[in-house]
């Protein structure tokens, strides 16, 4: 569907459920079994190339991409100069983390860090802290205002 927006692709999708099942075993399953042990960190920087793909301009927007990928639910908790704190919540959420005590969320974590790269305009990371009894996850992106990155052409998939 590269040829397509996000937009039209959600639009075109929207109406299809997929269950729990057949996307777990694509996450949970087959990636790892693919990936190895650099699966975490492959998805890290899969995050990272989604979010080049689907540049958004607000955290806003970003709350929503979650909600209409099938994610989560995204919430700011805590925002400082240099510093974001976001939770991951859901049923798909709580269910990962209850039947898998070594889940990844990495996939989100890379593509909340590029996200806010692209917003801020410097370097950023994300540190994901599933919180097993809560069923969530906290999500931490910190970005250095002293290190800029250079203005890129943004390439949405059209």
């Amino acid at each position: 569907m590269k040829n397509v927006s996000f937009q039209q692709q959600h639009e075109t999708l929207e109406s299809i459920t997929v269950p729990g099942f057949g996307y777990e075993l694509l996450r949970e399953v087959l990636l790892p079994d693919l990936l190895g042990k650099e699966t975490t960190s492959i998805l890290y920087w899969a995050g990272k190339r989604l979010a080049r793909q689907y540049p958004l301009d607000t955290f806003e927007e970003i709350i929503a991409f979650f909600a209409k990928a099938g994610w989560g639910t995204l919430t700011v908790i805590n925002e400082r100069r240099d510093e974001l704190e976001v939770e991951l919540t859901g049923e798909l959420i709580a269910t990962r983390i209850s039947m898998n005590n070594d889940c990844s969320f990495s996939l989100e974590a890379g593509f909340l860090a590029q996200q806010m790269e692209q917003q801020k305009r410097c370097i950023a990371e994300a540190y994901e802290q599933p919180k097993k009894r809560a069923k969530k996850v906290i999500f931490t992106i910190k970005w250095d205002q002293r290190d800029a990155v250079l203005e890129e052409t943004r390439s949405t998939v059209e």
